[in-house]
Order: structure tokens, then C-alpha cells, then sequence
């Protein structure tokens, strides 16, 4: 399997100073500030990249377990929004949001929770943050 990388550079102090973010694949670049990042500045922050990794990893972990299912999805779609906060002395990513909506033919509202709640305890992202974020599920058909 293949390594992934991202580049992160940090100029000047820490309220006052400017990053940028780079994707090693090149299909992504952005600025992120102490603003984008703990108030609602300009910019990209890192809890934003975990949120659309997230969505992203449990879209596609969705997609696979419905299709080995044998009823493919036509279309997933999935929110994912991540909370930062400070606790005690230190910031930390305390809570993630997940909002999936489908289009599955042949599927009940309850066996596409199931198959939701199953992609978020098995995708590789979920499993990075697992006993360290808590996770809100809500799935349903569109």
C-alpha cells in the first residue's frame, strides 16, 4: 500500500504568524492562520482536513461494504464536522459529526444505519482517531 504526504509550513509566532498546507499529490494547497483555525478567518485549518478525510474515507468505506452487500449505492454523500476544544491546558479534537445520506435501492432505512454505523467503526480514518474522538452517526436514506 502506498505512503501518502503532505507538507505544512509555519512562518512567525503563533497568533501573528501564517502557514500554508500542501498535498503531496499536488491537488491541494491552502493558507491556514491562528484565525481559520480557532476563530472564523480566511483559510483552510488542520481539523478541516481531518473532517474531509474523514468524510471521505467513510463514503467510500460505505460504498464497499453496501456493493459486497449486493446493493450498490447510486450515491453517498457525507458531512463530517470536527470540534476542537480546549480541554484542561491543551486543545484538543474532542468530537466528530458524521451526516450520511444515500441512494440505495432495495435498502430499508435501518439496514442502511447499520451498514453506516459499520463503515464508521471500520474505516481507516475512524480507526485512527477511535478511542480518542467521539463519534455522532446520523445515516439515512435520501
Amino acid at each position: 500500500m502506498p505512503t501518502r504526504n503532505a507538507t505544512a509550513v509555519w512562518e512567525g509566532g503563533l497568533q501573528t504568524g501564517k502557514g500554508s498546507l500542501h498535498a503531496g499529490s499536488g491537488a491541494f494547497s491552502g493558507s491556514y492562520s491562528f484565525a481559520s483555525r480557532f476563530q472564523e478567518g480566511q483559510g483552510t485549518n488542520p481539523e478541516e482536513l481531518i473532517a474531509a478525510a474523514h468524510a471521505g474515507c467513510l463514503s467510500m468505506a460505505l460504498s464497499a461494504g453496501l456493493e459486497r452487500a449486493g446493493t450498490p449505492a447510486q450515491r453517498v454523500e457525507t458531512k463530517a464536522a470536527c470540534t476542537v476544544e480546549k480541554v484542561g491546558d491543551a486543545f484538543r479534537i474532542t468530537k466528530m459529526q458524521l451526516t450520511v445520506r444515500g441512494r440505495v435501492a432495495g435498502l430499508t432505512q435501518e439496514q442502511f444505519a447499520a451498514a453506516a454505523e459499520n463503515a464508521k467503526n471500520g474505516c481507516p480514518v475512524s480507526n485512527a482517531l477511535k478511542g480518542n474522538v467521539e463519534f455522532l452517526l446520523d445515516a439515512s436514506l435520501e
